[in-house]
């Protein structure tokens, strides 16, 4: 009887402990948005250096020789940065879904000096890099300094996932100055979990770093589109075929990443970032709009500034640029990179369509937005998030019924082509590469994790005491509804339900892991 008093004591305090997220991600906004404005200012300056550096090269070809000093130079000083701190390398979100999700330990000490001063110097030389990745996990650390902060000697605690994830929400949040896109990636990308808890805290921060952003930045999104015309119902039927194009670049695009990234991991690991740096010449000299991470491509694609040719040529400049650039190892994102292809690709395809086919002109800006959020989606698996991105950036929910049909079209056709979403599979060779895909020790004493039992998974329609539970973890507490209930051995689970799992630190990987297992549907 003391347990059950025990634990309905317990179970009540989940309703506080939304709220006091809540209060958390307002300082978590603040913090982690101040820390991404700074990195979105570094990278935008550094990026308009690196096309005014490579144009004096281009009329002055003797500068060559001190660039490749000073390329040298800086490509064993990256080199350096990462082999100290490897989780400031790549993208950046696989390390932040790894806190997230499997009890990756992050320090933010070390991450942040990287993060800043690596992502600095690969945009000074124009490397095919995001901000946003680095802005997400710059977020979780400015989050979990934050954390260490409020909760003094007690830093390991399940609780900090929880600001954690917020962090990655106002990283993304300020990157883009798009708070619902934000919100939504922290839930449908890093934590794949739709908690009240998780939920509050996500929203607070997403919406207080984009205050801090557009305080800065004013009001306007990074990729506005204006006004767009609305496709005629008449043109929907070029949907499908944009939507199977989207797959096709997606899955694409993911290949050649990695694909890179293994002809990388074949050469010694300090000449990998030169041999990226050696690579940004010719593409800066010759084809300086491919430098960056591409926000210049997707106005372009946009109105269809440039020809066809042109346009062809920096898709496929853009995807192999990135790839050499990313493969790398070097610190920075493909979330922009990514969207850049897929705005060439509608592109191209709205041009095509307008010259063989009589396409209004007015179209092709759809074309350029509906492709570039199928590719995201395609790539990633983040639907949800790839769709209020796009909504974020046009201003506008007149264009959500022909983005969707794209995405979920790309979707089908990714999964067709078996393709894994880009940052489970980096976050997989990540923990590969650091020899952490065995069991990680972790310093929580125990905690309690909130866990959605979706339709169709393996526990759903069946009697908790049927269940085989992972070792090291007890059911504590189910919410149904509006309703929290101290469950039963006899009571019988429904999808929808969230249960409340106790477990032991030292098992909290293989718990967390065992539970989606149980939990999730398959995909």
């Amino acid at each position: 009887m003391d347990i059950v008093r025990n634990i309905e004591r317990l179970i009540p305090l989940f309703n506080r402990m939304k709220w006091k997220m809540a209060a958390v991600g307002i300082g978590v906004g603040l913090v982690s948005g101040l820390l991404v404005v700074l990195y979105r200012l570094g990278i935008e300056r550094c990026t308009e250096f690196a096309r005014w550096m490579y144009g004096r090269i281009r009329l002055n070809p003797w500068l060559i020789a001190p660039w490749t000093f000073a390329a040298l130079a800086i490509g064993l000083l990256i080199f350096w940065m990462i082999r100290k701190e490897p989780m400031a390398s790549g993208s950046g979100i696989p390390q932040t879904e790894g806190v997230a999700l499997n009890g990756l330990r992050m320090r933010w000490q070390t991450i942040l000096p990287a993060r800043f001063v690596g992502g600095l110097l690969c945009a000074m030389f124009g490397l095919s890099l995001g901000r946003e990745g680095p802005s997400i996990q710059i977020g979780a650390s400015g989050a979990q300094f934050l954390s260490h902060r409020l909760r003094g000697k007690r830093r390991e605690d399940v609780q900090e996932h929880y600001v954690v994830t917020a962090g990655a929400a106002a990283g993304l949040s300020a990157a883009f100055s798009a708070p619902l896109s934000g919100m939504m990636f922290a839930l449908e990308g890093v934590h794949r979990n739709f908690s009240p808890v998780i939920l509050m805290g996500a929203t607070a921060a997403s919406l207080t770093a984009d205050f801090v952003s557009k305080y800065c930045f004013g009001l306007r999104p990074v990729l506005d589109f204006g006004a767009i015309a609305q496709l005629p119902l008449g043109e929907y039927v070029w949907l499908i075929p944009l939507g199977l194009l989207a797959g096709l670049v997606g899955s694409l695009m993911n290949r050649s990443l990695l694909g890179f990234q293994t002809l990388y991991g074949k050469l010694p690991a300090w000449s990998r970032p030169l041999i990226a740096l050696a690579i940004a010449l010719p593409v800066g000299i010759w084809l300086p709009d491919a430098l960056g991470g591409g926000s210049n491509l997707i106005n372009m694609a946009e109105h269809a500034s440039r020809g066809l040719g042109v346009l062809c040529i920096l898709f496929v400049v853009k995807i192999l640029f990135t790839s050499t650039s990313f493969g790398a190892g070097s610190p920075g994102g493909i979330f922009m990179p990514i969207l850049a292809v897929g705005s060439l690709g509608g592109g191209i395809c709205g041009v095509v369509a307008e010259q063989w086919f009589g396409l209004d002109h007015d179209s092709v800006a759809v074309f350029a937005v509906c492709m570039m959020t199928g590719v995201l989606a395609a790539s990633v698996k983040t639907p949800i998030t790839s769709i209020l991105l796009a909504v974020e950036m046009s201003g506008t929910l007149t264009h959500m019924l022909p983005v969707a049909a794209v995405v979920f079209v790309a979707m089908l056709v990714s999964d067709v082509l078996h393709t894994r979403p880009i940052y489970d599979a980096l976050l997989e060779r990540y923990m590969r590469g650091q020899k952490l895909d065995t069991k990680l020790p972790n310093a929580i004493g125990n905690g309690v994790m909130e866990m959605p039992l979706e339709m169709g998974s393996a526990a759903d329609g069946k009697r908790i005491c049927d269940v085989e539970w992972p070792a090291g973890c007890m059911v504590i507490g189910l919410r149904r509804g509006d309703r929290e209930i101290v469950p039963r051995r006899d009571m019988m689970l429904r999808g929808g339900d969230y249960l409340f799992v106790l477990f032991s630190g030292e098992e909290e990987r293989a718990v967390r892991q065992g539970m989606h297992r149980l939990c999730d549907m398959e995909p």
